[in-house]
This record gives C-alpha cells, structure tokens and sequence, in this order.
C-alpha cells in the first residue's frame, strides 16, 4: 500500500474514533433519558459528556456573537468548512431538510455551522453558503484561535491536509457529528452525521421529549 494511502487511512480512522467516543456517550445519555428508574445496586450517571462551553465567533451577517446569544434555545451544530466536496454539504442538506420535517417543533431550534477554515471561509463567503441550504442556518467563522478554542470546547477533530500536486491548496480532515446542545448550553446529544433525514428526525424527537 502507498505510503500517502496509508497517511489518509490513519487521519480517518483518527476522525472516526472521535466520532465513535461522542456517539457512544450520546446513546448512552438518551438510554439513560429513556429508561426506567433503576433497581437496587444499579449505577446511576447523572453527568453529560462535556461537549461544548464559551465561544466568540463572527456570524453571517458580521455580528459577533457568543454562546449566551443563543441560551434559551436550542442549537443544532455541525462543523465543516465550505469547500469540503461531500460530508459537509451532505451534512448541511441532511439537517436542513430534518428541521423542516420537524415542522413547528424545529421553531425552537437553531441551526449552526462553524467553520473549520476560518484563514478562507470569511464571513461573506459564509454567508453565500449557508443562504445555499437554508434562511434559518446561522454560519459561524473567526479568528484561527477563535475556532481552534471553539473545536476543543466540542471536542472536534480537525487537521489541514496539503495538496502534493499545489502546496497552496490544503483540504481539511475533520470529524463530523451533530451536536444537539439544550437551551442551558450544555449537550443533549451527540448525533451521527452519517443519519439520514428520517433518522436525524427521529433522533432531535427523542431528545427533545
């Protein structure tokens, strides 16, 4: 196998192992939201994963905003970058549409992508962007440390991969999940990105239950 296979191989199974960790700890947040009281000598765990926290970051229309903007509601995330080939807009097109079958009950619910290009994803370009899949997405950029802070907060895999062929040209690897936060902030869900609409649907109605 090519030494360069071998390299992407190793970055996607990094991703995929971030990914795994949250996944796992969401299915097991929502069993433990759905189950019923446990018997004697049964372990109760009480705590979220601790995904998330303070941000300041540039939205689409060149406001600043923090995570208090949005506390009383809740936010749907997903991280990416606008010239990701498929994941990303996928990803985008997946929760667009879940929001939308959702109907009345996505009201309270606000849609987000953070970017994990900041140094090309300007706030204009964002803004073109996000337009492309829905009204309501809110597209985040920043400075390159105020996105560094705001992936580690979310516990975001992500790393920028130089094209051999043009130096100049860089792709970024990154885990991608859908982050359900509650209107106090802190994480619902963690939700797999590979969903589809249905799934993602029926996965916001369980949380939100």
């Amino acid at each position: 196998m090519p030494l360069g296979d071998i390299k992407v191989i190793n970055r996607t199974m990094i991703a995929l192992a971030f990914a795994g960790l949250l996944t796992g700890a969401a299915f097991g947040f929502l069993a433990l939201k759905n189950s019923s009281p446990p018997g004697e000598g049964q372990v109760i765990v009480t705590d979220r994963p601790a995904v998330g926290g303070p941000f300041s970051l540039i939205d689409n229309t060149g406001k600043r905003v923090t995570d208090k903007d949005y506390l009383g509601h809740y936010m749907l995330v997903f991280f990416g970058y606008t010239n990701c080939p498929d994941i990303c807009p996928a990803g985008l097109q997946i929760m667009s549409a879940a929001l939308d079958k959702l109907g009345k009950r996505a009201d309270d619910i606000v849609p987000i992508f953070i970017t994990l290009d900041p140094a090309r994803d300007t706030q204009e370009k964002m803004a073109t962007y996000v337009k492309a899949f829905s009204p309501k997405l809110v597209g985040l950029t920043g400075s390159e440390s105020d996105i560094a802070a705001t992936a580690k907060a979310y516990r975001v895999y992500y790393q920028k991969v130089s094209d051999d062929n043009d130096p100049k040209n860089y792709t970024v690897d990154h885990s991608a999940i859908f982050y359900l936060m509650g209107k106090d902030g802190k994480l619902l869900a963690p939700i797999p990105h590979t969903n589809d609409v249905d799934q993602l649907v029926s996965a916001l109605d369980r949380a939100l239950s």
